[in-house]
């Protein structure tokens, strides 16, 4: 399975758990090192629509025009949302709870059929529930 996580999360991180992720099979990569940096999400959500099998990570509010929502809502993408905790997190504990989190995200993932959105909330306890969200 492939994790892309967004512009608004550190390529430093996506590497680290593209390394950590290897031994279960799964690529991570940031948005920015596939995709140019102003991409507009229209775009890239369609390619990875279209190469199948990517999951996004992401602490986007998705407060975007209806044009995105849309194109999320419809992609078949599995998303993982990032509560608004995470957002005012330090890099070293946004890292470390993602770590953390990390099994129960792939887990969840490789259960996932015809896409859908998850909150990932900031208190992780085992084994990892998320919360269901509409766009």
């Amino acid at each position: 399975m492939k994790f892309l996580l967004d512009n608004n999360l550190p390529p430093a991180l996506a590497r680290a758990l593209h390394e950590l992720s290897k031994a279960d099979g799964h690529q991570v990569t940031a948005l920015r090192e596939k995709f140019k940096a102003n991409t507009p999400d229209i775009e890239w959500i369609s390619q990875l629509r279209a190469e199948g099998n990517w999951v996004v990570v992401s602490k986007d509010k998705f407060s975007k025009g209806s044009m995105e929502k849309r194109a999320f809502s419809e992609s078949g993408l599995a998303i993982f949302v990032l509560a608004k905790q995470w957002h005012k997190a330090p890099f070293w504990d946004t890292a470390h709870n993602l770590v953390r989190w990390w099994p129960a995200i792939t887990e969840q993932a490789e259960r996932i059929t015809g896409g859908g959105v998850f909150k990932v909330g900031w208190r992780f306890s085992v084994p990892g529930k998320f919360e269901v969200m509409k766009l």
